[in-house]
């Protein structure tokens, strides 16, 4: 599909503009990235480092998308990182499990692309900018079963970053989910948590969290939350930084309305700003804008039904891009086993009145005295399978629409042990919970299951069936705890499995798990450059997509932790080169 120079795309729809239309009233950039979360911004760095002049343009207040509000986990095997830590650094290993568990919902030649292309990112951004990162011991992948699997080498994380360092950026940066931090905006990742949750028990970690709440008081005399950054926040204050140091040109709140090819080579974008409008040229334009996931009718022609209303991802990726590519000649995937990546969730209303989306990654589902059931009363899931199968599962048992909302059950034992959802561990604000719906309590389980509307005796003989599990360490359902990754989201010091434990002791509480969007596996076509594809095989000269914008080399599988990451670095440093070098050559 061709479109002529004297074609304008204005949010998908195609109008004519006169030929006129040149670029020279309008100020030029080499690259302009579109998107301000991990893969924009990294796309941007990658750019800058060849000396390319870039803008990056961002529709909402904040710098950093559903990146800011996540733990930040970057998946790319065979970095220098792993080397480095003693840890598996072979690609032909990870190759094999992605064979195994994506198979042909991808290409395959997309697959070697991202293990080719990741690791030079990683060390780009490592070696050149202060885009630090760490791999951890044990972090296993989530399929651990299958061949190539491996227990820890391949995710990595941010190192914490001081936010002060941002200067007037700090304001720019996207706050966590409030739900995720404590003291009303103390940023903790697990050590912390773990920490916390010792003081008074041991030295080590008296003096730790004595150190982290120290700084965290200072830090609110001065600036509106805790400036020691972790996980996502932590990743995207880092490319942030880098970026603003390598000279990027950034501008928020700022809506791309139009983009033409120019005559030639090269775009025009037409851009929005509190009623105002501007005009830029490009050489290359790199979509990172997060994927379709909020496009009204997007959403409801490729997401099942019921369509999922809740999400904790940001409110950036409408998908608008997507409309433009389409009309420029650019496509949508159909081979991901899923348009998108799950997580169950619950959802509270806020004192303020706006409303808290939790997802249950791995702090709950897994522990041991914590189950789901469906309103049969009945499990329906290994509750300790990786979030996006536990989503899977409540669409794939919800026929009659008894899985969705499922709920996740506990005693009065797990809950101050484990916590669930938004109740922290310890059990503190259970009534104020209870009070508002988000929590229920129910004195026995025929109660507690009279009050959820579910059926009273399939409830009893779930529990009955988990205590005899408890016992003898074996799931005889659903196999729950049977393999290294559900283990290691357990409880270490219980045995004999540390994912099963016994449940009987009064009060009885749940809370109700909706299926809930995190990221888009369906995106727009690309080859192995991140070049936007017509059907045809073609690229459109000088459009790349990455991030959740391009279709995902997962296939709509969830293979480890940060497969949404990897990928979106991996193929910005793809984006940004092959653009770089299409300017050195035009």
């Amino acid at each position: 599909m061709t479109r002529g120079v004297g074609s304008l795309v204005r949010g998908g729809m195609l109008t004519a503009t006169p030929r006129a239309r040149d670029g020279r009233d309008a100020e030029r950039f080499d690259i302009a990235v579109l998107g301000a979360g991990a893969a924009g911004l990294a796309a941007a760095i990658f750019a800058a480092l060849d000396g390319r002049r870039v803008l990056v343009v961002e529709r909402t207040p904040f710098v950093g998308g559903t990146t800011a509000l996540s733990a930040g986990t970057v998946w790319i095997p065979g970095t220098h990182l792993a080397v480095e830590a003693g840890l598996d650094a072979d690609v032909e290993s990870a190759a094999r499990y992605l064979d195994a568990a994506v198979g042909n919902q991808s290409s395959r030649a997309m697959r070697d692309a991202f293990l080719v292309h990741g690791p030079k990112a990683v060390a780009t951004l490592v070696d050149r900018t202060e885009t630090k990162l760490r791999v951890r011991p044990v972090h296993p992948d989530y399929l651990s079963e299958l061949e190539g699997a491996v227990a820890g080498g391949r995710a990595l994380e941010p190192l914490p970053f001081d936010g002060s360092l941002l200067g007037d950026d700090f304001r720019l940066l996207r706050p966590p989910i409030p739900e995720f931090t404590v003291l009303g905006g103390m940023m903790v990742d697990r050590d912390d948590v773990r920490h916390l949750q010792a003081i008074g028990k041991s030295v080590e970690s008296t003096l730790h969290g004595t150190r982290r709440i120290g700084r965290y008081v200072w830090d609110r005399l001065r600036h509106p939350r805790g400036t020691r950054l972790v996980m996502g926040n932590a990743l995207v204050a880092r490319l942030l930084h880098s970026a603003r140091k390598l000279g990027v040109t950034l501008r928020v709140g700022v809506e791309t309305v139009a983009v033409e090819p120019l005559p030639g080579q090269g775009w025009i974008l037409d851009l929005r700003q509190d009623g105002g409008t501007s005009r830029v040229t490009a050489a290359c334009i790199i979509l990172a804008t997060g994927g379709f996931s909020r496009h009204p009718g997007m959403r409801e022609r490729m997401l099942p039904k019921p369509v999922p209303q809740h999400s904790p991802s940001a409110p950036g990726h409408t998908g608008a891009l997507h409309d433009m590519a389409i009309a420029l000649g650019a496509y949508h995937g159909e081979s991901a086993a899923n348009p998108c990546y799950w997580a169950p969730v619950s959802i509270r209303t806020r004192s303020d009145g706006s409303v808290a989306t939790f997802p249950h990654f791995f702090l709950d589902r897994g522990k041991p005295g914590i189950f789901a059931v469906g309103r049969n009363g009945r499990r329906f899931v290994n509750e300790t399978v990786s979030y996006h199968q536990f989503a899977e599962a409540m669409y794939a048992s919800n026929q009659d629409g008894g899985t969705i909302p499922a709920y996740l059950v506990t005693d009065a034992r797990g809950l101050r042990t484990y916590g669930l959802g938004m109740v922290r561990p310890g059990g503190r604000g259970i009534a104020r919970q209870v009070a508002e719906g988000y929590l229920v309590e129910g004195a026995t389980l025929d109660e507690l299951a009279g009050k959820l509307g579910i059926d009273a005796a399939g409830l009893t003989d779930t529990v009955a069936r988990l205590n005899r599990y408890a016992a003898t360490g074996v799931d005889e359902d659903f196999g729950r705890g049977s393999t290294f990754y559900q283990r290691n989201n357990g409880d270490a010091a219980h045995g004999p499995n540390p994912t099963i434990g016994p449940v009987g002791t009064a009060p009885f509480y749940a809370l109700r798990l909706f299926p809930g969007d995190i990221g888009s596996a369906t995106g727009l076509v690309t080859n192995e450059n991140a070049r936007v594809l017509r059907r045809d095989g073609t690229p459109i000269h000088g459009l790349y997509a990455c991030g959740n914008d391009m279709q995902s080399v997962m296939g709509g599988a969830y293979p480890g932790p940060g497969i949404t990451l990897g990928p979106a670095i991996a193929f910005a440093y793809a984006a940004a080169n092959h653009a770089a070098s299409m300017i050195e050559t035009a």
